[in-house]
């Protein structure tokens, strides 16, 4: 081979690998751009429909002079006033809490505050709800609720997402046996919430057999050994897991197994059993690899919705977490804790699909990045 031919396959090689670069990297930017504008999206639509549109700012006005007025209703000062002192007070009090509250500022302008704060992640200072140290502050509020919600649903969504997947490839292996009948005619009741299946598991495990905490985290008050309160909180947990992980249990299953069956009936898996390929290997190869993305996609989506939580399943067992934090603040119309609930989760999910599209690439070959 001449030097000239060696050069010029040279020059190509380099072309190659600078055309690829410039593909992953014109992907990357605008892969970042999108979901960028994707959760400026999000979080703005957020804090419209936790403000409705604005008109929340009515209800919260007139929540306001209400308390006032019910606070100077046994004050005999307030009472011996005359009709004009009286309203000028009550109007001087109510302006004051609205500017703190910052109802003098125009909706869409506030909504656009808002909004910067949030991309920003100043998430500033909660209306109503304050953290256990008495703070306002969104940061800590959040913070002091999230490693309950990190344990519950760490605990339940793991175990649901590791059972199902193991599970079901056993069922794969038995298509058509009792088993795997069991499990179709029970997926239906998945369609159940977590939290009906709470109320009954309160109702046996807690009112009849007496065996297991009714709600909260650790017994009242908490034990002071450490092990002991480590006995405690897992028998306060028991009962709120078990009911998220019966909730989406044979659903998940036959979920799962659906997709093995599907890769387990392709024809290059009959060629491997024609070849005596052993059993093992063919799931290993033939079967978990194609799905291996699938599996990737759920683990992952299954981490970030850790911190979401479980609205309405801890507020039936009062466990204090992140679910039960903003179902109060929905609740109080406090703009600030919803916004920053969702702004954390916006941006989990945002860098979730970001790095599932280069892990994606790296466990199946027929990805590729910019194509």
């Amino acid at each position: 081979m001449t030097a000239i031919t060696k050069n010029n396959i040279k020059k190509i090689a380099q072309t190659a690998r600078n055309n690829s670069l410039l593909r992953i990297t014109r992907y990357t930017a605008m892969r970042l751009v999108t979901l960028f504008l994707t959760v400026m999206v999000g979080i703005f639509l957020t804090i419209m429909i936790a403000n409705m549109g604005g008109y929340v700012d009515d209800i919260m006005r007139a929540q306001v002079r209400e308390k006032i007025i019910s606070s100077y209703q046994n004050n005999k000062s307030f009472q011996l006033m005359g009709t004009e002192d009286r309203k000028a007070l009550i109007d001087a009090q109510c302006a004051q809490e609205e500017n703190r509250l910052g109802l003098n500022t125009p909706f869409v302008i506030r909504s656009f505050h808002y909004l910067k704060n949030a991309l920003t992640l100043d998430l500033g200072s909660a209306l109503f709800m304050t953290s256990d140290s008495g703070s306002r502050q969104v940061k800590l509020i959040l913070l002091e609720r999230l490693p309950a919600t990190l344990l519950l649903m760490g605990v339940s969504q793991l175990a649901l997402f590791i059972l199902s997947v193991l599970l079901a490839l056993s069922l794969s292996r038995q298509y058509g046996g009792f088993w795997d009948k069991l499990t179709i005619a029970l997926s239906p009741t998945s369609t159940a919430p977590p939290w009906f299946y709470g109320i009954f598991l309160i109702l046996i495990f807690a009112a009849v057999l007496k065996i297991l905490p009714f709600s909260g985290l650790v017994d009242s008050p908490p034990p002071a050994d450490k092990f002991a309160y480590f006995l405690s909180l897992m028998k306060h947990l028991l009962l709120p897991a078990v009911s998220l992980i019966l909730s989406g249990f044979f659903l998940s299953i036959y979920t799962w197994r659906t997709f093995f069956l599907i890769y387990s009936s392709e024809d290059y898996v009959d060629m491997a059993k024609a070849k005596g390929v052993t059993a093992r290997d063919i799931e290993r190869r033939y079967i978990l690899r194609p799905t291996m993305p699938n599996i990737v996609t759920s683990f992952a989506l299954t981490l970030i919705s850790v911190w979401t939580g479980a609205t309405i399943t801890e507020t039936v067992f009062i466990w204090p977490g992140l679910g039960r934090t903003l179902y109060a603040a929905i609740g109080l119309y406090d703009t600030p804790v919803i916004v920053g609930d969702t702004i954390i989760f916006a941006y989990l999910l945002a860098m979730t699909v970001f790095l599932l599209d280069i892990v994606y690439v790296l466990i199946d070959p027929r990805v590729k990045v910019g194509e």
